[in-house]
């Protein structure tokens, strides 16, 4: 099912451009072009090309493409970009408009990938796929507000997982990211109780030490943080009473592909920062209130035919001592 999202807002042209022509006189281009660069702020070192009219798949309206050429732009450069509007059939409305498919599910692009989950089971009504970075200030104040409080209030109703996302600038967020994920191979559990610990305790990660390497992400100079990572994933396999031996090798190994394809997989979605949660499809980026989380999910809910938990209650409002 297709539909045509309206991006900008219809605007009345003085006079009629003329019906069905196939291309604009000079006049009506100029007029037309003259919309365009006061309209979008075109700046004066970019030439504008209005084309021909075409069929368009929406009634009354043609179609013409614009193009727009930087014209002071390096050579070699993408100088040149093209746009479609739509001109209706009498000359008189000019308008932008995006085509866009309405997918049957929004989430069906974005998959669990078969990762450690938390909540209900894959056939709960709400997946909430999370991209983290276990080295971001703001990923660890989202997961201490997310857990326990939306699976206290959710429960089975929710199917959680993560996807590694460790940004450029955090040096030892891709080395957790593969200790986390050499623990999830084992023990899901595991996984779920060391992505609590780091995200409760980042800052106590050692900071670079000084090297002699320009390199401040070198291995030397970031060797104390990725020590206490081992030791913390080693600390907790052993709760967990998994194969440690498979679990060292793993670590020393430190295979990154996986986390490579997470951060490919989140770049298609778009995700550029962390946190970003994708809640049945739908994106919410940054650590915003829980308040914001809750609203998002009870919408999924209500889409599947679920009825969300009720609200929960404010907090009492704090008493003045009783005067003397």
């Amino acid at each position: 099912m297709n539909r045509l999202r309206l991006l900008s807002s219809f605007v009345l042209l003085a006079g009629a451009l003329g019906c069905h022509a196939q291309k604009l006189s000079p006049a009506d281009a100029r007029r037309v072009e003259v919309l365009i660069r006061n309209k979008f702020n075109v700046p004066p070192y970019y030439d504008v090309a209005i084309g021909e009219r075409r069929k368009s798949e929406m009634p009354g309206f043609d179609t013409v493409t614009v193009t727009f050429t930087n014209l002071e732009a390096e050579q070699n450069a993408a100088a040149t970009k093209n746009f479609d509007f739509l001109i209706s059939q009498d000359g008189k409305t000019f308008a932008q408009l995006n085509r866009y498919d309405i997918p049957q599910d929004p989430g069906a692009g974005i998959s669990d990938g078969n990762r450690p989950a938390r909540g209900g089971p894959a056939s709960a009504p709400v997946h909430i796929v999370i991209y983290d970075d276990l080295q971001c200030p703001f990923c660890a104040r989202m997961h201490a507000q997310l857990f326990p409080a939306i699976l206290e209030r959710y429960g089975d109703k929710v199917h959680i997982v993560y996807k590694d996302f460790p940004l450029g600038q955090h040096p030892w967020a891709v080395h957790a990211a593969v200790d986390a994920n050499c623990l999830a191979e084992q023990s899901a559990p595991g996984y779920w109780s060391l992505v609590d610990n780091v995200h409760a305790h980042y800052a106590d990660v050692p900071p670079l030490k000084p090297s002699a390497d320009k390199d401040a992400k070198s291995a030397d100079a970031v060797k104390p943080a990725t020590d206490l990572l081992d030791k913390w994933t080693r600390d907790e396999a052993v709760k967990q009473k998994v194969n440690l031996e498979k679990l060292n090798a793993c670590i020393a190994k430190q295979d990154d592909s996986a986390v490579t394809a997470s951060i490919k997989e989140g770049d298609s979605l778009g995700v550029d920062a962390t946190p970003q949660l994708f809640i049945n499809g739908e994106r919410l980026a940054g650590a915003l209130p829980l308040k914001y989380v809750y609203k998002m999910i009870d919408g999924a809910l209500l889409a599947a035919g679920v009825t969300p938990p009720p609200a929960p209650a404010d907090p009492p409002a704090a008493q003045k001592p009783a005067g003397n």
